[in-house]
């Protein structure tokens, strides 16, 4: 995951994500860098536009938060649904005793 951080922090200091960049950032936060992992990381992010990926990122989450408020909406209804019932409960008992 280290890795991934440190090519997020060197896109956002607009910074180019090369093999030296992501070793220094990683040494300087005290993290041991496995060159092997570098190489793989630079190459795999060599043809990613970083922004767009990020976007798609964002507009994912939010489709996927999005059914998680039905639920919720479905609960408010129901506990609307019970309150009417028992308030027509309670009005029909108040005419058994006019």
């Amino acid at each position: 995951m280290e890795y991934v951080y440190t090519a997020m922090l060197l896109h956002s200091a607009k910074h180019e994500i090369s093999e030296s960049a992501v070793s220094a950032v990683l040494k300087a936060a005290g993290v041991e860098s496995d060159s092997s992992k570098v190489k793989a990381l630079v190459a795999s992010l060599k043809e990613v536009n970083i922004d767009e990926a990020i976007k798609q990122a964002a507009v994912a989450q939010v489709a996927v938060a999005a059914p998680s408020a039905a639920p919720a909406a479905k609960a408010e209804h129901k506990e609307e649904d019970n309150a009417k019932a028992a308030e027509a409960a309670a009005e029909g008992l108040g005419s058994l005793f006019g």
